[in-house]
């Protein structure tokens, strides 16, 4: 069973910085996709940034491009988020996700993730 554990996040101010992490445990695929998507009150669940594990080629959503970046470590499954010039329209409740897949998984839209974490909170005011 996948377990995915966040750390990051917070309160910032516009113009500010914050790391995501997210680490998986107990993922047996070799290859997969792992990301962030991000969802304010009210809206619907957004795809923010994915990385594919086999070649580490990404996804970054329209909004975020330029401003942040979502890397890998490999060795220890996790991944990070990388969030800079934070606006007041990034905040989100933010979630990690994973699914099995070649590097098109980057382009599937969250309902095709079958593995969450908890979800951490990024406030920017």
């Amino acid at each position: 069973q996948v377990q995915l554990v966040e750390s990051g996040g917070g309160s910032v101010q516009a113009g500010g910085s914050l790391r995501l992490s997210c680490a998986a445990r107990g993922y047996t695929y070799d290859t997969y996709c792992m990301g962030w998507f991000r969802q304010a009150p009210g809206k619907e669940r957004e795809r923010v940034a994915i990385i594919y594990t086999g070649d580490g080629s990404t996804y970054h959503a329209d909004s975020v491009t330029d401003r942040f970046a979502i890397s890998l470590d490999n060795a220890k499954n996790t991944v990070h988020l990388q969030m800079n010039s934070l606006k007041p329209e990034d905040t989100a409740m933010y979630y990690c996700a994973t699914m099995y897949g070649g590097d098109w998984c980057r382009f599937s839209r969250w309902a095709n993730y079958n593995s969450w974490g908890q979800g951490t909170q990024v406030t920017v005011s």
